[in-house]
């Protein structure tokens, strides 16, 4: 595969500074640079797809009329918070 370049970043001299502060052993400014857009696109993907389940979620109740009470979610929740406790002692 061909690689392609990313547009030029000016920046002030203090956030450069800082950039290279924070690299790790044998990383590049370049690489850093590089990570650091993978991870925003990843996040950014991911937000991308928890809003299309819950716009789709959404039409799916309103076509239905069947909704959850925000307690049985809220219990939902707490069963899942317990669960990953439980889940992280063992693992401890």
């Amino acid at each position: 595969m061909k690689t392609a370049t990313l547009p030029p970043l000016r920046v002030e001299p203090e956030l450069r500074e800082a950039a290279e502060r924070v690299l790790e052993a044998g990383e590049s400014l370049s690489s850093f640079v590089e990570q650091a857009v993978r991870s925003a696109v990843s996040r950014r993907e991911a937000q991308a797809a928890f809003l299309a389940r819950a716009l789709a979620s959404r039409d799916q109740a309103r076509e239905s009329g069947e909704y959850a009470s925000s307690q049985a979610v809220l219990d939902k929740l707490q069963q899942r918070l317990e669960a990953a406790k439980v889940d992280r002692r063992k693992r401890s």
